[in-house]
């Protein structure tokens, strides 16, 4: 039996890996095959880091200190797993204000 310190190393490493190219994803978008090597790497991981999860649970662990949070963050890397997959071939969904033409528009002023 694997003992639960050792799932609760495993978990953290994941969720660590999950969140390191979920950040550098953008990235890895300037080449679209890179971007879907990406995207299924992180749907991978963070379905792996979901499974970890609930066997921590299930096995009386704690993660960071809380013996209930295994549970949500399972089902939060579910979520993001599915959303991680999610192409919108760099399209701008937010309509917010863009740093870069903030930058640009401060410079020609």
């Amino acid at each position: 039996m694997v003992e639960v310190a050792t799932i609760e190393i495993i978990a953290q490493s994941l969720c660590f890996i999950s969140l390191f190219f979920f950040v550098f994803i953008a990235s890895f978008s300037r080449s679209e095959k890179l971007e879907l090597i990406a995207q299924n790497f992180i749907m991978i991981s963070l379905l792996l880091t979901a499974l970890v999860l609930w066997w921590l649970s299930l096995s009386g662990g704690e993660l960071w200190g809380s013996n209930y949070l295994p549970k949500p963050l399972s089902l939060l890397c579910v979520i993001v797993a599915i959303a991680a997959k999610l192409n919108i071939k760099g399209e701008n969904l937010s309509f917010g204000a863009n740093p870069h033409t903030i930058g640009k528009n401060l410079e020609e002023e």
